[in-house]
C-alpha cells in the first residue's frame, strides 16, 4: 500500500514532471502543446461546476445510447429472425471501432480543446443512435447495416473520454480534478441505470425504436445546449494549421514520444488501466450469468441494479476524498495511488470471496463492495495521465483506453 506524505507547495514530487510549473516541453510532446496562458487558462470554481454538471449529462446519455443496442437486443433478433452468434457479432462490433479513435481522439483536443471534439462527436452519434432504426428497415440486409452502425457507433464515441481527460486537464486545477473526473465517471453508471429502466419499459410500451429515437435525439439536444450556452454559439472548426502537420515538428513529436512512452510510471499507468478494464468488463459480461447459475430463483433487478446504485455515490466519495487529500498538503502521486490502490486492491479482495459458498445476499453485498470500489480508479489511473503529461494527457489516456477497448472486445467476443 502506497504511504500518503505531506509535502509543501514548492517540494518535489516523485516524477518532476508532476509538477504543473514545470514546462511541459520537459516531458510532452511538443507536437501536441497548445498555447494557453498557464494562469487565465483555468475554469473559475462556478464555471467548473457548471461543466461538471453538463459532462455529467453528456455522459450519462453516452451510455444510454451505447447501452440501447444491448436492451434491444432479443427484440431486434426476433425481429430480424438474428441467430445468437449474429446478435454478438453487432454488439461486439461497437468495441472493434471503440479501439481506432481513441489516440486520434486525444490527440485532436489536445491541440484544439477537448470541447470542440466532445460537440463534434456528441452531435454525431446521437444522430447516429437517432438514424438507427431507419437503417434496419431500409436495408435488405439489416445484420450488415445494424453491424455498420454499431461499429460507426465506438469510432465516433471512442473519442469521448480521451477529450474529457484532455479537457480537464487543460481546464481544472490539479486540487480539484478528483472531484470532476469521478463525478463525470458516475455518469456511465447513471446511463446504465436509466436506460436500463426506462429504456425497457419504452421497449415494451412502444418498440425498440422509440430507445433509439428517444437517447439520439436527447443526445443531439444536449450537443446543441452545450455549443448554444457553454461556446456561446462559436463554430466548432479544427483546421489542418490548428493541428500541425510540419515534418520537422512530427520528427521532434515521434522523439519526445519515444521518451515519454519509456517513462516507468506511464507504462505503470497503461498497464494498471489494462487491468482495471480486463475486471470491470468481466464483472458486466459474466456476473448475469453468475447470478443465474448460482442463484435460479433469485431476481435479476436485485444484482443488476443495486451493484451499480452503490456505484454512484462511491465514485463522488472517491473524488472529494482524493481532492481533500491534495488540499490537505498531501503528495499527489501518493494519492493516486492510494485511490488505485482500493480500486484493484481492496476491490479484489471481495471478488475472490464470491468464490466460495456463500448466500444471495452476501454475494450481492460483495459484488456490490467490489463495483463500488472500482470507481476509485476515477480518482487514480484516470488522474495520473494529466498529472503526468498534462499538454499530451488526451493523447495518453487514448493509449490506455485503447488497451481497455481490446481487452473489452476479447471478453465480449
Amino acid at each position: 500500500m502506497a504511504v500518503i506524505q505531506k509535502h509543501g507547495k514548492n517540494s518535489s514530487p516523485d516524477l518532476a514532471f508532476h509538477k504543473e510549473n514545470l514546462q511541459p516541453d520537459n516531458i510532452g510532446a511538443p507536437g501536441c502543446h497548445k498555447k494557453w496562458p498557464d494562469a487565465h487558462s483555468n475554469w473559475p470554481r462556478p464555471v467548473a461546476r457548471i461543466w461538471t454538471v453538463v459532462l455529467l449529462l453528456g455522459t450519462c446519455l453516452l451510455y444510454c445510447a451505447r447501452v440501447a443496442m444491448p436492451i434491444c437486443a432479443v427484440s431486434m433478433a426476433e425481429k430480424f429472425n438474428w441467430t445468437k452468434r449474429e446478435s454478438g457479432m453487432v454488439l461486439g462490433s461497437f468495441f472493434w471501432g471503440y479501439c481506432f479513435t481513441q489516440v486520434f481522439g486525444g490527440y485532436v483536443s489536445d491541440r484544439v480543446g477537448g470541447e470542440k471534439v466532445l460537440l463534434l462527436s456528441a452531435a454525431a452519434w446521437g444522430s447516429m443512435t437517432a438514424f438507427t432504426p431507419i437503417l434496419g428497415h431500409l436495408c435488405s440486409q439489416p445484420i450488415f447495416s445494424m453491424t455498420l452502425a454499431r461499429f460507426l457507433m465506438g469510432l465516433l464515441q471512442g473519442v469521448h473520454y480521451p477529450s474529457l481527460a484532455s479537457l480537464c486537464s487543460q481546464k481544472v486545477v490539479e486540487s480539484e480534478r478528483g472531484f470532476l473526473m469521478s463525478t463525470v465517471g458516475s455518469g456511465s453508471y447513471l446511463g446504465t441505470l436509466v436506460i436500463g429502466g426506462v429504456g425497457s419499459l419504452m421497449l415494451d410500451l412502444y418498440g425498440w425504436e422509440s430507445v433509439f429515437y428517444v437517447s439520439g435525439l436527447l443526445s443531439v439536444l444536449w450537443a446543441y445546449c452545450m455549443w448554444k450556452y457553454l461556446l456561446n454559439g462559436e463554430g466548432p472548426i479544427i483546421t489542418l494549421e490548428s493541428l500541425g502537420n510540419g515534418g520537422t515538428q512530427s520528427k521532434r513529436s515521434k522523439r519526445h514520444w519515444g521518451r515519454l512512452l519509456k517513462q516507468p510510471a506511464v507504462c505503470a499507468v497503461i498497464v494498471t488501466h489494462l487491468c482495471t478494464a480486463s475486471t470491470f468488463f468481466t464483472l458486466l459480461s459474466w456476473l448475469p450469468t453468475f447470478f443465474k447459475d448460482t442463484f435460479p430463483d433469485a431476481k435479476g433487478w436485485v444484482f443488476n441494479v443495486i451493484p451499480w446504485l452503490v456505484a454512484i455515490p462511491s465514485s463522488l466519495f472517491s473524488g472529494c476524498l482524493s481532492d481533500h487529500l491534495i488540499c490537505q498538503g498531501f503528495d499527489t502521486t501518493s494519492v493516486r495511488k492510494l485511490m488505485q490502490f482500493f480500486s484493484m486492491g481492496v476491490s479484489s479482495v471481495f471478488t475472490v470471496l464470491l468464490c466460495g459458498n456463500t448466500t444471495f445476499p452476501w454475494a450481492v453485498a460483495f459484488v456490490s463492495a467490489t463495483m463500488g470500489l472500482t470507481t476509485f480508479s476515477h480518482s487514480g489511473v484516470s488522474l495520473n495521465v494529466q498529472d503526468l503529461a498534462p499538454s499530451c494527457a488526451g493523447a495518453l489516456f487514448g493509449i490506455m483506453n485503447t488497451c481497455g477497448a481490446f481487452s473489452g472486445e476479447f471478453l465480449f467476443s
